[in-house]
């Protein structure tokens, strides 16, 4: 296949578009699942925050008397509360009642009090400089320190217990835990990428070779056939031309000369006809096998026809042309009467040609016919020469001879049994052969039964 260039281009673009697509099917997946992860550590990151800041809200806010006064209540929340603008805090309370300061040490959290004008009351936890202290209704913020840390802030509205306006509670998380996992995925994405798109590329390669092959295997058997069918064709045309030629250079010629010549013009013009007609047949079968003119045809019938018609050139050829049909009712298929009656004319036919003539006794050919299996089963069974075993995979092949010189002493162009596989396998059937050399052969037919 490499060596043909149209092949050989066709297979580089097509596993190129094979790549492509996985390529772009990879990559597509990838980023779906980067961003699925990022949002999904995202959303557990907003959750950590909400929650920790749900519980210093509904914790703080039923203990405030007094709008941007740091309550003792927050102190016990926030041990180490820094109180800024000159604020007074209150006594840091007993360790028993500190339980949530570990929290805001161990997960990088920082808590910030903002009055309703937007001064830092007090803070605790994490000291991210730079970030804007004033007062935003944005419940959610993403702000950036000056050092370039990200942070995400939550901002949650305190009221006192008179439901009078207090300030903000601002309870933020560093993303540089976040940024670092997000960074890992890619680096682990990006590594990954490349020998997927390797081992992409090469099965890439190995699937256009498989998809190219059957149309390549198509194209060497149309290049043979149409070599075989130039060169059967040549060798009758040869002789008309040669023929035509010599009658032409004859200033005189006789009466039987010329029937000579017309005879052998006739002999090769018939058998350009056979051929002609062979090719054209087995065309039909290739394009139509799922259109054929369907009948049910009653193969008891077919066969007595069969014997009838080929009785006298068996007796030709010193044979004795016989059946042996072993079932109790008529076997019934559908198909197509005519070309059920080329395949086993042509199995026949064959048959008496490849039967050597002999001195009585008069080896019979036989035609078995019984019923397996729900399938009809046909055989035509001789005593000729027989067929090599090296060479019964390939009798079926179109143009194949077994043996040259008589199949053109017969006449034979090797597209009979050809034509008999493929009305076989255009019936839905199976033709098979056995054959020993010089014993002889026996090929079976087996058609789907038409049941009642």
């Amino acid at each position: 296949m490499n060596s043909n260039r149209a092949f050989s281009l066709t297979r580089q673009r097509l596993a190129v578009l094979y790549a492509g697509t996985m390529g772009l099917i990879l990559a597509a997946s990838g980023f779906s699942l980067y961003h699925s992860m990022a949002h999904e550590r995202w959303q557990s990151l907003n959750r950590k925050i909400e929650t920790f800041a749900g519980t210093l809200h509904d914790g703080i806010e039923p203990a405030l008397e007094q709008p941007g006064v740091v309550e003792p209540v927050i102190d016990q929340f926030l041990p180490g509360l820094m109180c800024l603008n000159s604020t007074q805090c209150p006594e840091q309370s007993s360790p028993l009642e500190r339980h949530i300061a570990g929290v805001t040490q161990q997960e990088n959290y920082y808590v910030r009090f903002i009055d309703m004008s937007g001064k830092v009351l007090a803070a605790a936890g994490q000291k991210p400089e730079g970030l804007p202290p004033q007062a935003n209704r944005d419940i959610w913020q993403t702000l950036e320190a000056t050092n370039g840390t990200p942070y995400r802030q939550i901002s949650l509205f305190l009221k006192t217990q008179d439901q009078v306006p207090w300030g903000y509670l601002q309870i933020g998380q560093s993303l540089e835990e976040y940024e670092n996992y997000l960074a890992q995925i890619r680096w682990t994405l990006t590594v990954g990428f490349t020998p997927a798109i390797l081992l992409v590329t090469g099965a890439s390669w190995w699937l256009s070779g498989v998809a190219m092959r059957p149309a390549y295997q198509a194209y060497q058997q149309m290049q043979q056939f149409t070599a075989d069918a130039a060169h059967e064709l040549r060798t009758p045309i040869a002789t008309i031309q040669s023929t035509v030629e010599f009658t032409l250079d004859e200033p005189e010629l006789s009466t039987a000369e010329a029937h000579d010549t017309l005879r052998i013009i006739d002999r090769q013009n018939n058998r350009l006809s056979t051929l002609v007609q062979d090719l054209l047949l087995l065309s039909r079968i290739d394009l139509q096998s799922n259109a054929l003119n369907l009948e049910i045809c009653c193969l008891n019938s077919l066969l007595e026809e069969l014997v009838e018609d080929f009785s006298g050139r068996a007796i030709a050829a010193n044979l004795t042309l016989k059946t042996d049909i072993k079932t109790s009712a008529p076997l019934m298929v559908l198909g197509n009467e005519e070309q059920l009656y080329r395949l086993f004319s042509n199995l026949i036919a064959n048959a008496i040609h490849y039967t050597p003539p002999r001195k009585p006794p008069r080896k019979p050919l036989i035609i078995h016919m019984h019923e397996e299996e729900r399938d009809a089963v046909i055989s035509v069974q001789d005593t000729g020469i027989g067929i090599p075993s090296a060479e019964q995979s390939l009798i079926f092949n179109r143009f194949y001879r077994v043996n040259s010189d008589r199949s053109r002493q017969t006449g034979g162009i090797g597209l009979g049994l050809s034509i008999a596989q493929a009305i076989a396998l255009a019936h839905h059937g199976t033709i098979q052969v056995k054959s020993e050399l010089g014993i002889g052969s026996t090929f079976t037919i087996r058609l789907p039964l038409k049941l009642a």
